[in-house]
């Protein structure tokens, strides 16, 4: 029998585009994760993967900076090093205002309790008040405006 959709296409129209970046060694420093160009899309899922553990005691988010407006929280700022976060924990938040949770599960949550958070043009930022460890960010999207992308910053 053979297949009539692949599963890079159930993704496509059950989550959207896809997109990923590495924060690099972490350390007290804003990173640009994402550019969103040409409109405004929709973060329908975002999560963390973290490839070397965080260790050192933190504050640490992802915001929305856009070019005309507000910075936004994407999430509360969390500790993630008090309690050491181990490589290969998956990062997740359930609402621009909860905290980052990890654990060892693979579970992609949306980032809204709607499932769809609009971002403007400008950039997906990860901010960390100081810590170690890496973490690559996955995150699904879908234009809300014709001709809006998101790509790797």
């Amino acid at each position: 029998m053979s297949a009539l959709m692949q599963a890079a296409q159930l993704r496509l129209i059950n989550l959207g585009q896809r997109a990923s970046k590495s924060t690099g060694t972490l350390a007290a420093t804003t990173v640009p994760l994402f550019t969103v160009a040409g409109g405004r899309v929709g973060i329908t899922a975002i999560y963390g993967y973290v490839g070397t553990a965080i260790t050192v005691a933190n504050s640490y988010k992802l915001v929305s900076n856009p070019t005309t407006g507000t910075t936004m929280d994407l999430c509360t700022a969390t500790d993630l090093g008090t309690t050491d976060t181990p490589a290969g924990a998956v990062l997740s938040m359930t609402s621009p205002a909860a905290g980052i949770t990890g654990g060892t599960n693979t579970t992609v949550s949306t980032v809204s309790l709607t499932g769809i958070v609009p971002i403007g043009i400008g950039q997906i930022e990860s901010v960390s008040a100081g810590t170690d460890g890496e973490i690559t960010w996955t995150v699904f999207w879908i234009p809300l405006d014709d001709g809006a992308t998101l790509v790797a910053a």
